[in-house]
């Protein structure tokens, strides 16, 4: 839209500027009645579509990033991939965004970053080393620009609705985070609902595993057991091998969850780019809080369930095609949370809120230390996956939300600091588990790290 069309929704530099010599700052000019509800529509249009184009890009990237290490197991390569994701997300935090906001502006930054997303997602067609890890690669270069593009956006927009008001922000804050993140979190609903359907066809007969096979499950699971392929060979190429054959994926069901995939991730940038409305900002020099534990969990616990859990808990001992539907219980219990903790938090303040997800963590992970899985037991990950969900949902809209309360005129450096702790998380999940590193072990790391 053009400029004049967001009159009452655009910031402007002056009127977030603080006069330095009189120690007043600029008030926005008065809005009649019509003005105000104009400028409140455009607020809440924009932070729909915005939270809906998310959901449309990590409807693809989440459910194929998840599948990974049951899909491209050989090698380890699809956890490989998503290490250098994580790598170059690391990588880019340290100067990509603020550049690149700067010359392109918040929407059409996030227009360019949705387009790296897509290229990985293309490459599923042919997944070979220098296929994923080069596309993994400028996935991690767009996504912490994105990522601080949208939350500069979140922010930004709940200051003026509460300048609107006339109101403290810290509420609209947390309100706009709730409603992101509950779309956000409905694509795990959404993506395995299409996995599932894709990956189910090739099941038309139930396969049984014995329970001498099941034994190597769960938190006895070891990627490396599996993961071996001569170095020669193309792994497109290669047969599958005996054994336990839960890990088997048709090419064809591959494609199929590609090209759904790659239509969304390419519809979520023409929503951006089309329907969107441009924000104008004003960013002031950051004052770094030391807030490094927490957001080096949320990458460590994500990274966790997104390789180790679905691979070594839900493929090896129940199939691919089982991962759909737990990752759904995930993304309905993540969803509802999400929007749930904004409305509990007023009642209860943050920290026993913070503590709550630590304590569903530990006990969800002893869960996982002492049980094995069987043949009867296949309702128990639909357990672990729904109060794993109700963590994360902790996690992600409370950490997200403290960081735009803190930080609430430096958006871009603070949420970049914020992605970059997180992708050091999600890093050191993805190549432990691409080295072989096997889930007991992984489990007590998550453990110290709580």
């Amino acid at each position: 839209m053009k400029g004049e069309d967001n009159d009452g929704f655009e910031f402007s530099n002056t009127q977030a500027v603080t006069n330095n010599n009189t120690s007043q700052e600029a008030k926005t000019p008065e809005l009649s009645d019509s003005e105000k509800r104009k400028a409140k529509f455009l607020i809440y249009k924009n932070v729909l579509l915005i939270s809906a184009s998310f959901l449309l890009l990590f409807v693809a990237f989440e459910s194929m990033s998840k599948l990974q290490s049951s899909i491209n197991k050989v090698q380890n390569l699809g956890t490989w991939a998503n290490a250098m994701v994580y790598a170059s997300l690391i990588f880019s935090c340290m100067f990509l965004p603020s550049i690149l906001i700067k010359k392109l502006g918040v929407k059409w930054s996030l227009v360019v970053c949705v387009f790296c997303y897509s290229s990985y997602i293309a490459a599923q067609f042919y997944p070979e080393f220098y296929t994923l890890i080069p596309t993994a690669f400028v996935l991690g270069l767009g996504a912490a620009p994105m990522w601080s593009a949208k939350c500069t956006y979140l922010t930004q927009t709940a200051n003026r609705l509460a300048e609107i008001n006339e109101e403290e922000p810290e509420p609209y804050v947390v309100k706009f985070f709730g409603i992101f993140f509950f779309f956000f979190q409905c694509n795990s609903i959404i993506g395995n609902i299409i996995s599932t359907a894709v990956l189910s066809n090739d099941r038309n007969k139930t396969v049984s595993v014995s329970e001498e096979d099941m034994k190597s499950c769960g938190a006895a699971y070891c990627p490396a057991s599996l993961s071996s392929a001569p170095p020669t060979v193309n792994i497109t190429e290669l047969e599958p091998e005996p054994g336990n054959t839960n890990f088997d994926t048709s090419l064809s069901s591959i494609y199929t969850l590609a090209g759904i995939y790659l239509a969304c991730s390419v519809t979520a940038a023409l929503i951006i780019a089309i329907f969107v409305d441009p924000l104008t900002r004003h960013m002031r020099k950051p004052k770094q809080l030391l807030m490094i534990p927490l957001t080096f969990w949320s990458g460590i616990e994500q990274g966790f369930f997104g390789a180790d859990f679905t691979a070594g808990f839900v493929t090896c001992a129940y199939g691919v095609h089982i991962i759909g539907r737990v990752l759904i219980c995930y993304g309905v219990f993540d969803a509802i949370s999400s929007v749930g903790f904004g409305f509990i938090i007023k009642l209860t303040g943050r920290v026993p809120i913070f503590i709550l997800g630590a304590l569903i963590n530990i006990s969800i992970i002893i869960v996982m230390f002492t049980w094995t899985p069987t043949p009867g037991s296949q309702p128990v990950v639909y357990v672990i996956a729904a109060f794993w969900g109700i963590a994360d949902a902790i996690w992600q809209t409370q950490i997200n939300a403290l960081y735009g309360n803190i930080f609430a005129s430096d958006e871009e450096a603070a949420f970049s600091n914020y992605r970059l702790w997180e992708s050091l998380g999600f890093l050191v999940a993805f190549v432990t588990q691409a080295c072989g590193v096997c889930v007991a072990h992984k489990l007590i790391l998550a453990i110290h790290c709580i």
